[in-house]
């Protein structure tokens, strides 16, 4: 499903910037996780959910988790039923330009939208290449895996977001 309003997309990958991996920056819910069947769940910190809504952008599923994130992530976050990015197959060529392999199909999702993405995995040569062949604004954002979206990264979301509004 592609989302036809004309606010800012927020494209978001689960494993990294919702779950994160490694360092003490998270707490584990007790229980959260066994509760929905994946012990993974538990790191995911139910107060992100409100906070993503209440930001004057549309979120997107950008994640391997495809619409499993709409069943499993979504309602420990209080998240509605979210698009989810369907993902092409790999190709040969995919990732010999240094390109994340999700940053050619997120920009053709985007069409003519400005966007941010949050991701762990995203690298200086997916922002030059978004700069290069997106018509709109975008915000590429690089979460850190250890600790997940903290303050600092809704403060760079919410000053880009303010930028659009001028």
């Amino acid at each position: 499903m592609v989302v036809t309003g004309r606010r800012p997309l927020l494209f978001l990958d689960v494993d990294g910037p919702l779950i994160p991996f490694g360092g003490t920056g998270y707490r584990t819910r007790s229980g959260a996780g066994e509760a929905y069947g994946n012990p993974l769940l538990g790191r995911l910190d139910p107060a992100v959910g409100a906070r993503l809504l209440a930001l004057p952008c549309d979120p997107v599923w950008a994640t391997t988790w495809g619409q499993e994130a709409n069943e499993a992530v979504a309602p420990v976050l209080g998240l509605p039923e979210l698009p989810v990015v369907g993902w092409p197959e790999p190709s040969a060529e995919e990732g010999r330009d240094g390109l994340h392999w999700k940053t050619r199909p997120l920009l053709a999702w985007a069409a003519d939208r400005p966007f941010a993405w949050f991701d762990d995995e995203i690298t200086p040569a997916d922002g030059t290449w978004a700069a290069a062949h997106h018509p709109r604004p975008a915000l590429l954002h690089r979460v850190d895996p250890r600790t997940g979206l903290t303050d600092a990264d809704f403060d760079a979301l919410t000053a880009w977001l303010t930028t659009l509004t001028r």
